[in-house]
C-alpha cells in the first residue's frame, strides 16, 4: 500500500490530480449522503401514519440516536485519519492492524453503550420530557434499537476506513444499501404486511437495524476479502493500545464536534420560541433546507479528512495546500449557487412548507438572510475536518466552540433582542462568515506552514 495504484473506481490520493482527486470522490459521496436522508425521511413518513402520539414519542428518540450515532462518526474520522495516515507512510501492516482495532473498538465501545442505554430507557426519556404514555412507545423502539446498535455502528466506522484508501464510491454504494433495505423493510414490519406481522413502531427499528446489518455484511466483505484490510490473528496488547489510542485521540474530539450542532440548534431554537409558534415553525425549515443545501460542502468535508491524511503521511504538504485552495474554492461557489437558488425560489418554497402568510414571510426572510454565509459555514467544517487529517483535534473542537458559542449563539441572541427573528438569523449569518474566515486563515495561514517548517526543519537536521 505504498502510494498504490488505484483499483477500479478508487483514486489515488498521492498521486493523481488533486482537484480530479478530490472531485471524483466528492461526488458520490453526495448521493450516499442523500440515501441517509432518505432514509431518515421514510422512517418518520411512515411513523407519522401511524399515529401523532407515535411520532411525537418518536421524536423524542432523535437527541439520543444522535448522540450515539456521533460516537460511532467519530470513531469513523479516528479510522480514516489514522488508516489513511498508514496508507501514506506504505505500511500495509499497520493498515492492517488499524483497520482490525477499529472494529474491535467499536464493538466493545458500543457494547457498553448498549447495556447502559438498554437499561436507561426510562431515565434518559424521562429527563427529556417524555410522559408515561410515550414511554411504551418509546421502548418499542429504543429496546430494539440498542440490541442492535454496534451492527448500525461497525458500518459507520468501516466506511471510514474503506474512504481512506481513496474509494468513496463503495462507502456510498454501502448508503444506498441501507436506505433500499430500510425502505423495503418498513412498510412490510410496521404494517404487517403479507406474511410480515404487524409490529409498528418496533417494526421501524427492526428494519433499521436489519438494513445496518446488512450493510455491515457487505462491508465486511469488502475489507476482508476485497480489499485485504482485516488481519485474522491474536494481537500482541500493545499493538492493540497504539491503535485504540490514535484512533481515540482524533475520534472523541470528532465526537464531540458531531453532538455540538444539534445542542446549539436546540438552544436557538429556544430562543426563537420565544417569538412563538410560527417562529418555531420557520426556523425549523430553514435549519432542514440548510442541511440539503450544504451536501456538497459536507460531503467535501467528510473526505478531505483521509485525503490530507494519505498526504500527511507522505509528507507531501504541497498537496494538502492545493487540496485546501480547491476546497475554498468549491465552497464558496457551492454555497454561493445555494444562496442564489434558495433566495430566488423563497416564495414558492415557504408556500410549501406553510399554509400561513407569518410563517412564510419567515421562512422567506431566513432564505434570504442565513444562506449568504454558507459558503463561509463550508469553510469552518472544511477546517475542521483538515485539522482531524493533520492530528490535530484540539483545533477541530476549538474551531466549532467558537462558531457556535462565542459567535452564533451570543450574536443570535443580541440581536434577536433587537430585531426579532430577522436579527436571530443575522446572528447565524454573522457567526457563519467570521467563523469561516477565522477557521481557515488559521489553518492555512498558520498551522500548515508551521508543520511544513517543522518538517523542513527535522530534513536539514537529519
Amino acid at each position: 500500500m505504498n502510494s498504490p495504484r488505484p483499483q477500479s473506481g478508487k483514486v489515488s490520493m498521492t498521486q493523481d490530480p488533486v482537484n480530479q482527486t478530490l472531485f471524483r470522490m466528492v461526488v458520490p459521496m453526495i448521493f450516499g449522503l442523500v440515501a441517509v436522508i432518505v432514509n431518515h425521511l421514510v422512517d418518520t413518513f411512515y411513523i407519522g401514519m401511524i399515529g401523532v402520539r407515535e411520532l411525537a414519542a418518536i421524536s423524542f428518540t432523535f437527541p439520543v440516536t444522535l448522540t450515539v450515532m456521533s460516537l460511532g462518526f467519530g470513531l469513523n474520522t479516528g479510522t480514516s485519519t489514522m488508516v489513511s495516515h498508514s496508507i501514506g507512510q506504505g505500511d500495509p501492516a499497520r493498515v492492517r492492524r488499524m483497520t482490525t482495532d477499529s472494529l474491535g473498538l467499536t464493538v466493545a465501545l458500543m457494547g457498553v453503550v448498549a447495556f447502559i442505554g438498554y437499561w436507561s430507557i426510562d431515565p434518559i426519556f424521562q429527563t427529556l420530557g417524555a410522559n408515561s404514555k410515550q414511554l411504551p412507545i418509546i421502548h418499542e423502539f429504543m429496546d430494539t434499537w440498542f440490541l442492535g446498535v454496534v451492527f448500525i455502528a461497525i458500518p459507520i466506522v468501516g466506511n471510514g476506513a474503506i474512504r481512506a484508501t481513496g474509494d468513496s464510491l463503495t462507502p456510498s454504494l454501502i448508503m444506498l444499501v441501507i436506505a433500499g433495505v430500510n425502505v423495503v423493510l418498513d412498510p412490510l414490519l410496521i404494517f404487517g404486511i403479507g406474511p410480515f406481522p404487524e409490529l409498528g413502531v418496533r417494526g421501524a427499528a427492526i428494519a433499521t437495524v436489519i438494513a445496518f446489518f446488512c450493510a455491515m455484511l457487505a462491508e465486511l466483505w469488502v475489507l476482508g476479502i476485497r480489499d485485504h484490510m482485516l488481519e485474522i490473528r491474536w494481537p500482541r496488547l500493545w499493538e492493540v493500545w497504539a491503535s485504540w489510542s490514535g484512533i481515540l485521540y482524533i475520534g472523541l474530539p470528532a465526537a464531540l464536534v458531531n453532538i455540538l450542532p444539534p445542542i446549539s440548534n436546540a438552544i436557538l431554537t429556544r430562543m426563537a420560541s420565544g417569538f412563538g409558534e410560527d417562529a418555531v415553525a420557520a426556523f425549523g425549515v430553514g435549519t432542514r433546507l440548510e442541511s440539503l443545501a450544504m451536501l456538497g460542502t459536507i460531503s467535501l468535508a467528510i473526505i478531505i479528512t483521509p485525503f490530507i491524511g494519505q498526504n500527511f503521511g507522505a509528507k507531501l504538504y504541497e498537496r494538502i495546500r492545493a487540496g485546501l485552495a480547491y476546497c475554498t474554492r468549491f465552497s464558496m461557489l457551492w454555497g454561493g449557487g445555494a444562496c442564489l437558488l434558495l433566495a430566488a425560489g423563497a416564495h414558492l418554497i415557504s408556500s410549501v412548507f406553510s399554509d400561513s402568510e407569518s410563517v412564510q414571510a419567515l421562512i422567506r426572510t431566513y432564505l434570504w438572510t442565513v444562506p449568504v454565509s454558507f459558503g463561509f459555514y463550508g469553510l469552518t467544517m472544511i477546517a475542521s475536518s483538515a485539522f482531524s487529517g493533520l492530528h490535530q483535534p484540539l483545533q477541530s473542537i476549538t474551531i466549532n466552540l467558537a462558531r457556535l458559542f462565542a459567535l452564533t449563539i451570543p450574536l443570535a441572541y443580541f440581536a434577536s433582542q433587537r430585531w426579532g427573528m430577522p436579527g436571530l438569523f443575522l446572528g447565524v449569518t454573522v457567526g457563519n462568515v467570521v467563523s469561516g474566515i477565522w477557521g481557515m486563515t488559521w489553518l492555512r495561514g498558520r498551522s500548515l506552514p508551521r508543520l511544513m517548517r517543522r518538517e523542513a526543519d527535522a530534513s536539514v537536521a537529519a
